[in-house]
């Protein structure tokens, strides 16, 4: 059976920051702690949420490591406890939001955080009491503003995955003047993040036409404007055009994702220094050859709409153009140029197909498919 399921408010608009306390009162959130991190509140960015917030008790945690981790969501659910905060705001990238619906989880419910992951049958035992959520993204990649997924690294070392309706943000703030200026080699590895979501939800079998239509316009978009975002900071066109690429990924992707996150999830995991959205560019290639001969992919055509959303001529040219894509973006050769050795493989197809993402590609990989795809990402 389809479940098709869009709930979440989102404002989107140069300068919507400033409608922060305006959804607060909306969601019934009075004493808010804000989640973020070091470099946001460095940048400035940080402040601008908290002007929008005046007049409300405002308690801050900036430490989000670059991936979440379990130890992250226990020192910021202490100042949520010792605040008495009674809801969230996030304002960062994936790594800030996703921190912060670890957060959601751990104010509210008992046990460790682990009993809640998905591969774990942790999904259902996640409740309405998870604490609500304001997500203002501040990066254009992971989409978490509106999706119902946490990638957190948990104190074993594993990078799982955490999925609930009730996590979902009870509005997202989509104000594209909060990415001017954000790093070009930040712009180029979310901007791929977030065509990577649009591509593999596309190429995944599940029956959900609206998905597979937001995901098609979402890749035009994200592909049309990712290089002008990445080489001019300031082209407020690009930036807008790059946030909703991002926003649009994650909405279509409650139909699933495939074998490039769970191939990154794992990494990830086994290397967090790692960049997600970067690993995502940097499997692409090899995961779009695998599910080229995929039946369902064939069957609708899937590649060749892809390649006409990216204005190619043809399926077979759409590695190599990722490939291109990534070289005049500055992003890395290949896993190799990011420090990925072969003695790395068995442990990070171990994960890849434990991962929750790994039976939702269109093609289900064996574990020396895994490793052949590996192999050319080196």
């Amino acid at each position: 059976m389809a479940f098709i399921y869009y709930v979440t408010q989102i404002q989107f608009e140069f300068g919507a920051v400033a409608l922060l306390k305006q959804e607060c009162e909306r969601v019934g959130i009075t004493r808010p702690l804000v989640v973020t991190d070091a470099g946001v509140r460095a940048a400035g960015v940080l402040q601008k949420a908290l002007d929008a917030l005046a007049g409300l008790t405002v308690a801050v945690f900036d430490e989000t490591p670059s991936n979440p981790t379990e130890a992250a969501v226990r020192a910021a659910v202490a100042v949520y406890k010792a605040q008495g905060c009674d809801g969230l705001i996030a304002v960062g990238g994936g790594s800030a939001i996703d921190c912060a619906k670890g957060i959601a989880i751990a104010a509210t419910h008992e046990g460790p955080l682990t009993h809640y992951a998905t591969i774990e049958g942790g999904s259902p035992r996640i409740t309405e009491r998870a604490a609500p959520l304001i997500a203002v993204p501040t990066t254009s990649g992971t989409g978490s503003e509106v999706a119902r997924g946490a990638i957190i690294i948990v104190d074993d070392h594993r990078k799982l995955g955490f999925h609930s309706w009730h996590l979902v943000p009870k509005a997202a703030i989509c104000d594209p003047d909060l990415t001017l200026g954000l790093p070009p080699m930040l712009t180029a590895a979310t901007g791929m993040d977030a065509i990577a979501h649009c591509m593999e939800t596309f190429m995944s079998a599940a029956f959900n036409p609206p998905a597979d239509g937001i995901a098609l316009d979402g890749l035009t978009r994200g592909w049309a404007h990712i290089e002008r975002a990445t080489r001019n900071g300031s082209d407020r066109d690009a930036r807008l055009h790059m946030m909703s690429a991002s926003m649009q990924g994650a909405m279509a992707f409650q139909k699933g994702l495939g074998a490039v996150h769970s191939l990154s999830h794992s990494l990830g995991g086994v290397n967090p220094r790692l960049h997600h959205g970067t690993l995502n560019a940097m499997f692409l290639p090899a995961v779009v050859r695998f599910n080229a001969t995929a039946e369902s992919v064939q069957k609708d055509q899937r590649l060749e709409r892809m390649a006409h959303a990216m204005g190619l001529a043809s399926a077979s040219d759409i590695p190599d153009a990722i490939r291109d894509m990534s070289a005049r973006l500055g992003l890395p050769s290949g896993l190799a140029a990011m420090g990925v050795t072969a003695d790395m493989f068995d442990d990070i197809i171990k994960g890849a197909t434990a991962d929750h993402c790994h039976k939702t590609n269109p093609r289900v990989a064996t574990a020396d498919e895994y490793r052949d795809m590996l192999t050319q990402s080196l």
